[in-house]
């Protein structure tokens, strides 16, 4: 049989594996100069392949309806793709949070070891080719018309398989071509949004202050004002910028927050509440008894120079602001109100989501509720 695949990217090349492991005659059409272009900027660069979890915790973490991918993800699961990329010589490991990242720290090194692994299966690739439709015949697909070299040409198929990925990144190739050619064939798709995606705030003065901080071991919450209710939470890295907040456990949080009922509204009504924990690891007890201990240790500084063991510098003026204490104070003038109010803000630092940022800047694209 012969399997035509469209997109050469992570999915488009295992697909080609898959097919050729299964005695196809497989071709890769793939629009960039090579394949994986995406794939090779992941992690920043480093390429988180998968998570060490169980294949349960997979699709309790996935937003929505996850059980759907259940049959899928024990078919292949991520024991698999570690095993796929170590027959071609790539090892693995496991780093915190079950995260797992080639030893090459490469992301190159991934899409090298899918391209051995192609080239041993006698995959062909076509590279520079921009597909333009589907040709059909009865109402079956038969074949794929593509430009090469500034030339139409169409190539016979038994199966075709799209795998041209969504409307994220489109400097890497991801433009929504799959959707519009799947769309023209009948198939119902609703608007993309985006997946993973860093969030703006409405407090632009305070992000552009924090501008380049970046934050780790820190927890977050994610809640609906209206219903005072929790949405998302995690403990990780973010990092401010001047639009508002973005790093892993903000990214991770977009995806649950977009698939979250009448969230546009909720936005625009300065109703999500992005609730940020500064010292998880200390109760506002403990974290009242080191501002204490600070306070002795340099009891005739100023507020504003005297928190630097337990802040980031950068972050110091913005919580002084938002206890509204005068951060000219001697810390010995302080009262216990005022601490009380201190400690408060470190573990509560607020700020207000007004929107995701442009599909264009998402990690993924999600999709579109049920036609």
């Amino acid at each position: 049989m012969k399997v035509v695949i469209v997109g050469g990217g992570a999915a488009g090349m295992l697909a080609g594996i898959a097919a050729a492991r299964g005695k196809n005659e497989v071709i890769i059409l793939e629009k960039n100069e090579y394949c994986g272009k995406k794939l090779r900027i992941t992690g920043k660069g480093r390429c988180n392949i998968t998570n060490a979890i169980d294949i349960d915790e997979f699709i309790n973490n996935i937003p929505g309806n996850g059980k759907f991918l259940y049959s899928v993800f024990q078919n292949f699961t991520n024991k698999d793709i570690v095993k796929l990329l170590e027959q071609e010589g790539l090892k693995t490991k496991v780093e915190r949070g079950n995260r797992v990242f080639p030893v090459t720290d490469s992301a190159k090194s991934v899409v090298d070891a899918l391209y051995k692994a192609l080239k041993e299966l006698n995959v062909k690739v076509i590279t520079n080719a921009k597909v333009i439709d589907i040709e059909v015949k009865n109402e079956i697909a038969i074949g794929v018309k593509y430009i090469l070299e500034n030339r139409e040409k169409t190539i016979e198929a038994d199966k075709i398989i799209l795998a041209t990925g969504g409307m994220s990144y489109p400097l890497t190739g991801s433009t929504g071509d799959g959707q519009k050619i799947a769309e023209k064939y009948g198939h119902c798709i609703k608007e993309m949004r985006p997946g993973l995606v860093p969030l703006e705030c409405f407090e632009k003065d305070i992000c552009k202050n924090l501008q380049g901080l970046s934050l780790r071991n820190v927890a977050i919450k994610v809640i609906d004002k209206e219903k005072n209710k929790k949405i998302y939470e995690d403990f990780g890295e973010m990092l401010f910028t001047h639009f508002g907040v973005t790093g892993p456990i903000i990214i991770s949080a977009s995806s649950h927050l977009i698939r979250y009922k009448n969230v546009e509204e909720l936005l625009k009504n300065k109703r999500i509440e992005l609730s940020i924990d500064l010292k998880p690891a200390l109760t506002l007890e403990k974290l009242d008894i080191r501002i204490r201990r600070d306070f002795e240790k340099y009891k005739n500084r100023e507020l504003k120079n005297s928190l630097d063991e337990l802040l980031p510098q950068k972050i110091i003026g913005e919580i002084i602001s938002l206890s509204k204490i005068n951060p000219f104070k001697r810390v010995n003038e302080i009262t216990k109100e005022e601490r009380t109010v201190l400690g408060e803000t470190i573990k509560n630092f607020k700020l207000t989501i007004s929107k995701f940022r442009p599909i264009e800047e998402a990690i993924v694209t999600a999709r579109g509720d049920k036609c």
